[in-house]
């Protein structure tokens, strides 16, 4: 299938890109060998850069793993120009930015985005980075401790656990065995034993490998291109360029050693999982043919007659993956993933058999012309109807695109086949063997059962080999079941013609209010796409009632989602996504993507709901699922524990997970079948729908669901009663208290322990909310540097805005293995000490700056429908419906005195302040477990410790709700 020739044509250099794309490129080759890639899009409100580096772990020293990483982390901190320490996260963060990197193994990319006024000063400093960074042997033991943190959270996280066990199980010479992310042994302890300067090594490294021409910068500005090329000229010509070749590492990382294994592994979490994996040809070399994208369509469909609908069917699994895994240049892996029921791990060998059979099928009906083209136009569809992404998450997968792929494709990367070639693909279909398969099949019920370690980790496996004559028998006594190719796709979308919208409604209107429902409209004004964004929430008294009730509604909604898998998973695939799940007072219904079928799903789901039945088989294998889910929640990190805490003290209705899971164990498929009429039974419904619909349409869509619903001879739900109308309450702290709760981390092999410090301020007010905005935008980075940078308490350490249903606040989040949750508090309250005069001594010029910042951030454009909904939908389902807040508060800020602000800090947030109301979270992680009764001790009065969090939670006021009337009045 040929792809349209859309493409801007630059010195030569064709780069194509989408049809709605109107922005601007342009390559330019600087005279160190840089190669960079400008783009200008003049309705941008933030611009962003992002540096591709060509090395990664791989190129880490023999005895130093983790180098490249640690490098990355070291360029943050100062530069010869900049050399006062962190003032790049510090410039970014106070001009409405944010700043990022990761470390991949052949890759190591930098990136930022700012306000677009600040975007000068700020590609500045990034550039230096590059040209002159300072590393002090001061810094490097301090930034050691935040990559160590870093490794200490992900000990226990079995995604990584499972990652290091596939890579240690290959050649010992190959870079793919390595472990890469680096922790204070590695960096610190065994090369101080044999006399390595860390320092040293590491300026050694950046030397050797950083050089200009093996970088790939991409730019993203506002202004001309001229005047963005005039800024990189002026900025990145001092990067040296020291004619580096990019590395390679030629070889598999794979022996016959290594295939045909089948490793049994003891996983953290419940659950049971099966990873089967091949080398095969990495698909770069052939990335137009796209043979990988083609078999992880057809082995990953979920269609009847896939290998999924029939695991599903069966009773063996609850999700299933394929695709091209790890791959570079040199070495690929075709990867399937099959999330495994108890009864799936009994049956293995028949799941193993039901897939070989499936890729039999494969080469016996040979490569599929008409499915090829139904791929390709389904890619071609998404490319030219892209939604506009945030500026820094677009041009990250660029500059990563720049150094592999032609210029022409540098937009395009993977993600249009194009050229039908079905000796790629037969290739690759013949290189998913039994001969070359490596099983990886992971599950509680080895414990015990392992002889082996992996050494990082501390991994608990075993290893045997298997025959192929062995996988070949599974195969022949596999179940008989029908599996066969997917059905041409009936919702790839052919009417993509944009809708006059004659109402240029700028906001959401009411477009129709009933007993039954309200519909809330707002046409496509802003992204000319045609696409469309829908919600439904069923407002259900019942859903919250009890914890018997909330897991009754989770089953019913996981039920549904089952149900319409095979027939909606069509739509998915064809750019039309949906999602039954809970909501604050029930259950929503999402619909986002092409509008030309939504209305073909829509109908399907609503005849879901109105005709659901309970399928006692599809019963048990969500009830299992939702019940490993929840046994899973003791081993969530720790801050996340934390945050669930906070919640759980604050928000009325809502239950502990302990309880929920009780409820499970005795929960039978019939007690679904009684509860589903009784919680439709009363019901109204919270509608949005906005995009490339007319309101006509859009009400129509409404008036269909109420007929199915509520205009039945015998209907499914009736109208809510005035006084069953819900509400969200928040608890009210009182002024002048402070709250602590101690309590032990779920999982006692997690040595990491947590602070969540909230401190509760007002109730939804503009002129109070930008108050906190302001405080969150000039200390967050304050908070950062000196807890994480210089007193090096945990690599998690933020600080963040909380919205209980309109209740405002700020928290302080840390995760920490190195200090127990008592000391991580006291560095909270001595920070809000020293920030006193810190705001005191803010000049006007700078008070200004940070009133600027604030300003642009809230004036900056939706980049996309989804992005513009939730906002509105936020507005609706809260109760505010302040569809002009962003405007009122920037029109607040702009009245704003500095005095106001510091006023504001010493009422609510400094220490001992009248009306500050404070929530500690402490959970104490097995390190710092024998520090709880002290601190305990320790707590300051007036205090309350809170022991019994339901028993709290019913004993305080709680704030008046925002959605205390069913029937706004606008």
């Amino acid at each position: 299938m040929a792809v349209e020739k859309l493409s801007t044509t630059v010195d030569g250099a064709e780069i194509l890109k989408p049809r709605t794309d109107n922005r601007e490129y342009r390559k330019i080759v600087l005279k160190n060998s840089l190669q960079v890639l400008l783009i200008s899009d003049p309705d941008t409100d933030k611009c962003a850069a992002s540096m591709s580096v060509s090395i990664g772990s791989f190129s880490d020293p023999q005895g130093l793993e983790g180098l490249a990483h640690f490098l990355e982390h070291m360029l943050f901190y100062a530069s010869e120009k900049y050399p006062q320490e962190d003032s790049y996260s510090k410039y970014i963060t106070e001009h409405g930015g944010s700043t990022n990197a990761y470390t991949s193994s052949e890759e190591t990319n930098y990136h930022f985005d700012i306000n677009a006024d600040c975007f000068s000063e700020a590609l500045d400093r990034f550039a230096q980075f590059f040209i002159k960074p300072l590393m002090s042997a001061d810094a490097t033991m301090r930034e050691i401790k935040a990559v160590d943190s870093e490794n200490q959270k992900n000990l226990l996280s079995d995604g990584w656990r499972m990652r290091q066990l596939q890579k240690h199980l290959s050649k010992e010479d190959h870079p793919f065995h390595k472990f890469s992310t680096g922790n204070m042994d590695t960096l610190h302890v065994k090369p101080q034993a044999k006399g390595v300067d860390t320092t040293s090594e590491l300026i050694k490294f950046y030397k050797e490998h950083y050089s200009a021409n093996i970088m790939h910068l991409v730019v993203y500005g506002k202004e001309s291109l001229d005047k963005i090329q005039d800024l990189v000229e002026g900025m990145f010509q001092e990067v040296q360029n020291t004619n580096k070749t990019i590395p390679r590492f030629p070889g598999q990382p794979c022996t016959s050693d290594h295939l045909q294994i089948l490793v049994k592994a003891v996983p953290i979490k419940q659950g049971h999982k099966l990873n089967v994996s091949w080398p095969v040809t990495p698909s770069i070399h052939r990335y137009e043919e796209a043979p990988c994208r083609y078999l992880g369509h057809l082995i990953g469909h979920e269609g009847e007659g896939s290998l999924f609908h029939a695991l599903k069917t069966l009773g063996w699994a609850t999700g299933l993956g394929a695709g091209e895994g790890d791959w570079t240049l040199d070495y690929s892996f075709f990867t399937v993933s099959i999330d495994l029921t108890d009864a799936g791990h009994e049956h293995m060998q028949d799941i193993l058999g039901l897939l070989f059979k499936y890729i039999q099928l494969l080469q016996q009906t040979g490569v599929c012309q008409w499915i090829f083209d139904e791929l390709a136009a389904i890619c071609e569809t998404k490319f030219h109807y892209q939604d506009k992404t945030p500026p820094m998450s677009y041009i990250v997968d660029i500059a990563s695109n720049m150094q592999i792929f032609p210029t022409r494709d540098w937009l395009v990367g993977l993600s249009l086949p194009s050229k039908f070639n079905p000796a790629t693909i037969q290739k690759v279909v013949d290189e998913l063997s039994p001969s070359n398969a490596r099983i990886l099949w992971e599950s509680q019920k080895f414990e015990g059962q392992t002889d082996k370690n992996e050494p990082w980790y501390n991994t608990a496996y075993s290893l045997e080999k298997i025959s192929s004559s062995t996988i070949q028998e599974w195969v022949k006594s596999a179940p008989d079941v029908n599996l066969h190719l997917p059905a041409p796709n009936v919702f790839i979308p052919t009417d993509l013609s944009l809708k006059d919208a004659k109402d240029k409604e700028t906001v959401p209107v009411m477009l129709r209010n009933s007993p039954f429902s309200r519909l809330w409209y707002k046409p496509d004004t802003m992204f000319s796409k045609p696409k469309a964004y829908f919600k439904m929430d069923f407002n259900c008294p019942l859903a919250v009632s009890s914890p018997d009730a909330a897991v009754l509604t989770d089953i019913f909604t996981r039920l549904l989602m089952d149900y319409l898998n095979e027939y909606a998973y069509y739509a998915q695939v064809a750019g039309l996504h949906y999602g039954v799940s809970l909501s604050d007072n029930g259950f929503e219904l999402t619909l986002l993507g092409y509008n030309h079928k939504l209305r073909i799903l829509l109908e399907t789901v609503i005849e879901k709901i109105a005709n659901f039945e309970v399928k006692p088989d599809r019963f048990a294998v969500i009830k299992e699922t939702v019940t490993k889910e929840y046994q899973n929640y003791k081993y969530r990190q720790p801050y996340h524990q934390a945050m669930y805490y906070c919640s759980l003290i604050l928000q009325d209705q809502t239950w502990p997970w302990t309880e929920e899971l009780e409820v499970l164990s005795h929960l039978e498929a019939e007690d679904v079948a009684k509860f589903v009429p009784m919680l439709l039974s009363r019901t109204f419904i919270e509608c949005y729908i906005a995009g490339n619909v007319e309101g006509n349409e859009a009400e129509s869509m409404v008036k269909h669901v109420e007929d199915v619903l509520f205009n039945d001879p015998k209907p499914k739900c009736r109208p809510l009663f005035p006084s069953q109308h819900l509400t969200n309450r928040v608890v009210k702290l009182e002024e002048g208290m402070k709250y602590f709760y101690h309590q032990d981390g779920s999982n006692p092999s997690d040595e990491n322990s947590a602070l969540v410090h909230y401190i509760q301020v007002h109730r939804d007010d503009f002129a109070m909310n930008i108050k906190l905005q302001l405080f969150g935008l000039v200390a967050k980075q304050a908070t950062f540097h000196q807890l994480r940078t210089v007193e090096q308490l945990g690599y998690i350490t933020a600080l963040a805005q909380r919205n209980d249903s309109g209740i405002y606040g700020v928290q302080f989040i840390i995760q920490s293995s190195v200090k127990g949750p008592g000391h991580i508090d006291s560095r909270v309250e001595s920070l809000l000490k020293n920030f006193e005069s810190k705001l005191r001594e803010m000049s006007d010029e700078e008070f200004k700056s940070n009133v600027t910042a604030l300003i642009d951030m809230k004036l900056e454009k939706y980049k996309n429908l989804k992005e513009e909904s939730r906002f509105y939908w936020q507005e609706i389902q809260r109760g505010t419906l302040k569809f002009n807040r962003k405007e009122a508060e920037v029109t607040a800020l702009r009245q704003l005195q500095k005095q106001e602000l510091v006023d504001f800090f010493e009422e609510y947030i400094k220490i001992g302040a009248a009306r500050k109301k404070s929530l500690s979270i402490r959970v104490y992680g097995s390190q710092h477990l024998n520090e709880m009764a002290s601190d305990k001790n320790e707590v300051p009065s007036p205090c309350v410790e809170i022991e019994d969090i339901v028993g709290f939670r019913k004993s305080q006021p709680l704030h008046g709700s925002f959605r205390g009337c069913g029937q706004p009045k606008l």
